[in-house]
């Protein structure tokens, strides 16, 4: 993925919260696409291989959400967390880190994944089909500044992780920001 390309168009199919619904789990379907969440909007987005896996959980959404409010005043407007999972296991991930600033989209099929070029197999992990880890800058639905973790390959017998850190993304922030000042 270059910078300047428009992210995918994509409908994700998400479940949202809906007291009207009732009873023990009150959700109901909506479908959110890819406008939905970029449109006008500078966001981050951050991609990862799973919901609940050690990297994930113990160091980048955590990041991510504990810096939210200097992301937010270096132009930010949200902080999106991505992978291929479906609603359910992004709702349940979301609720366990207790969530307040980062919002989950489930790419379930991984259709988003793969039309922007980061779809690997993890068959090595008995994961099947998941992303790379990779965080953007996204403006209007544009990339504005990609952060990709090197050795992009299918069963990789790692998961890098520093480039599409949430540290690394606030360096970039800051030094742009130095620039246009």
């Amino acid at each position: 993925m270059h910078t300047g390309v428009k992210v995918p168009a994509v409908t994700f199919k998400t479940r949202v919260r809906d007291e009207a619904v009732g009873g023990p789990n009150p959700f109901r379907w909506q479908d959110m696409t890819s406008d939905d969440y970029f449109a006008g909007k500078r966001v981050i987005l951050f991609s990862l291989p799973g919901a609940f896996t050690p990297t994930c959980s113990t160091y980048q959404l955590p990041g991510f959400e504990k810096m939210a409010g200097e992301f937010a005043e270096l132009g930010i407007d949200e902080i999106y967390c991505m992978s291929v999972n479906d609603s359910f296991v992004m709702n349940k991930w979301a609720e366990s880190q207790n969530l307040e600033n980062v919002k989950v989209i489930p790419d379930g099929s991984g259709e988003f994944t793969r039309k922007i070029g980061m779809l690997v197999a993890k068959d090595n992990l008995g994961f099947g089909a998941r992303s790379w880890r990779y965080a953007a800058i996204v403006n209007n639905g544009v990339v504005e500044a990609w952060f990709e973790e090197p050795g992009l390959e299918d069963n990789h017998g790692e998961d890098p992780y520093g480039v599409s850190s949430p540290e690394n993304l606030m360096d970039h922030l800051k030094a742009a920001k130095a620039d246009v000042a």
